[in-house]
């Protein structure tokens, strides 16, 4: 019941904020959702022993994130910031999978955000689509993977991921998300819909495993527990930071 309440008070804001909401709320939405992705994600990697990323990591994050363009020497830049600052920690041993920690937290959590920008500014369809399709894997996944589910997804991983599961969030996400699309973009040809949404919801699910993947590692069960019944915000999103650039890849190769 938990889980059904949060969702009842999240998605109208959410949907509100993505299709209606003026530019620079939608801006510090994005940024105060991903800095609390991240500080999830710092209290993760904090628990595999290496210490935490620490706030480098939201002054580079949000550097991605914010400016339009980040050339290439900057995301050097940020490379070279990373090592420098681990070297200082007491036990060297830790300072390169530290490093590694921090690089992967900046790409994982604010690279995937940035995508949500220039999809919304493109039309704000895109970006509802590609936050609608995982809700939807998600409800055909639980519903159809729950009851039926025999045949084991990643067990080492995720134990309770089906096959069935896995197959009936593919089939749900592409039926609606193929729909959406030729109802509110419908330059977009059927068949490329159905590629697309279908590329897109495997993104989303790889995305849930390598989340549940970097709990396991770390003995956590929840990366927060900030929405009653979905667990942290990491947990909601962990599809979506998947499936977004692959949105925007296709836009941008289409």
């Amino acid at each position: 019941m938990k889980r059904v309440l949060t969702a009842l008070a999240l998605i109208p804001s959410v949907v509100w904020v993505v299709l209606w909401a003026d530019p620079w709320i939608f801006l510090a939405v994005l940024v105060t959702v991903a800095c609390l992705c991240y500080r999830e994600y710092n209290h993760i990697a904090a628990a595999y022993g290496f210490g935490a990323p620490g706030v480098v990591g939201y002054g580079a994050g949000l550097l991605l994130l914010v400016c339009w363009d980040v050339p290439w020497p900057a995301l050097v830049g940020i490379a070279v910031v990373a090592l420098v600052m681990v070297m200082r920690d007491q036990d060297l041993a830790h300072a390169l999978p530290r490093a590694a920690l921090l690089l992967t937290g900046i790409l994982y959590v604010f690279g995937c955000w940035k995508c949500a920008r220039p999809l919304r500014e493109l039309n704000p369809h895109w970006l509802m689509y590609g936050l609608l399709l995982n809700w939807v894997g998600d409800i055909g996944a639980y519903y159809i993977g729950r009851p039926f589910g025999k045949h084991k997804l990643a067990p080492r991983v995720s134990p309770k991921k089906s096959w069935e599961g896995s197959i009936a969030s593919v089939c749900a996400s592409t039926l609606l998300g193929s729909l959406y699309l030729q109802r509110f973009l419908p330059s977009v040809p059927l068949w490329q819909a159905v590629a697309l949404t279908a590329a897109a919801n495997i993104a989303g699910q790889l995305g849930d495993l390598a989340e549940s993947a970097m709990k396991r590692g770390a003995h956590v069960k929840d990366s927060g527990a900030i929405l009653p019944g979905h667990g942290g915000f990491l947990d909601r999103v962990d599809s979506t930071l998947f499936a977004l650039p692959v949105i925007y890849a296709y836009l941008m190769l289409v």
